[in-house]
């Protein structure tokens, strides 16, 4: 028997097989360009993996999944989850053929939410600042957290094309910050004053802004997500000032960004999380090591798979199937 948690990811959509006893079989990803063009099946891919009767429970992110609020059988999601694909950085089609793929297995699946001014779960600050604060991923992402340091309060840094810090709280989410709201990520960031005025003088859309405002916007490189950020990083490592000063400068935002989570934390912060490609690199340059030169030791520093979110993901289906009805903060409704 298996579970299957499944991370709808920038840069591809990847895959976590756990068995019975929730130890993690395989982690395996799929190009959402290749899946798009019918090169790559999601089903083919797990069916080799595991038989597909074998499966006890899935459990998937898709896309900002802002029409829902609850952990769902996916039967019982509308529109797949989300209110609109726009304002969501560059859509391939990639994800939704895989959605379909799945939604037609006849596997036992559900949906995780992403977090959003509906969500019953987060503080009403936050709900009340932010329209959305983080898609579904950053819940799968923060439940593997949890289950990796025992810890109750702490942030989550997940660092990759876009960065999100999530604020946990008591072992609930308590809330976070969106891409397009504080740190930079490789491709996406906020959204300044500058790009503002393109966007009211029909230079840009606001989409083309958001996907253009991480570090790739200092190092002056432009092209497809995953491209960008192999350039990027190959800049940097052959000594590039734009590429260095493009990495730093992210790096000092996402700091600024966990600084301000801890200082609406009511508790005392036991550590902060780092994930994602770039949270949890340690090639061209160690993460950990150059965003603890401005905590300057304060945070124990605990570093997690960038498979996090595909891991955390079938770890929530491991526990509801047997038995869990509450995630983070989220409650499960099978009715």
């Amino acid at each position: 028997m298996a579970f299957i948690g499944m991370d709808h990811g920038t840069t591809g959509i990847s895959f976590c097989i756990m068995d019975d006893d929730g130890e993690v079989i395989e982690v395996f990803k799929i190009d959402r360009e290749d899946s798009k063009s019918g090169k790559v099946s999601a089903i083919e891919e797990i069916s080799k993996r595991c038989d597909l009767d074998s499966v006890n429970l899935m459990a998937i992110t898709y896309a900002m999944g802002d029409g829902f609020n609850r952990i769902l059988p996916i039967e019982k999601v509308e529109d797949r989850g989300i209110l609109s694909i726009g304002g969501a950085g560059k859509v391939t089609g990639g994800g939704t053929s895989v959605f379909s793929e799945l939604e037609n297995s006849g596997m036992p699946i559900i949906m995780i939410p992403g977090l959003h001014k509906n969500s019953t779960s987060l503080n009403e600050l936050f709900n009340a600042a932010y329209s959305h604060q983080a898609s579904p991923e950053k819940v799968s992402i923060s439940y593997n957290a949890i289950k990796e340091t025992g810890w109750q309060n702490f942030i989550v840094a997940d660092i990759s094309s876009n960065s999100v810090n999530i604020l946990i709280e008591d072992s609930k989410i308590k809330g976070a910050i969106d891409a397009c709201l504080g740190a930079m990520g490789i491709v996406h960031g906020p959204i300044d004053l500058e790009m503002i005025r393109d966007i009211d003088e029909g230079r840009r859309t606001a989409n083309e802004c958001f996907s253009h405002a991480g570090a790739i916007k200092i190092a002056g490189i432009d092209g497809k997500v995953a491209n960008m950020k192999d350039q990027l990083l190959e800049n940097y490592e052959a000594g590039d000032e734009k590429a260095k000063l493009a990495i730093d400068t992210l790096i000092m935002t996402v700091a600024m960004e966990i600084a301000g989570l801890d200082v609406v934390c009511e508790n005392e912060i036991e550590g902060i999380v780092l994930t994602g490609s770039v949270g949890s690199a340690t090639e061209p340059f160690n993460f950990e090591d150059e965003i603890n030169k401005y905590f300057k030791g304060k945070y124990e520093l605990k570093v997690i798979s960038k498979e996090s979110g595909a891991i955390g993901a079938a770890q929530i289906a491991y526990d509801i199937y047997n038995g869990e009805d509450n995630i983070l903060g989220i409650d499960f409704d099978f009715n």
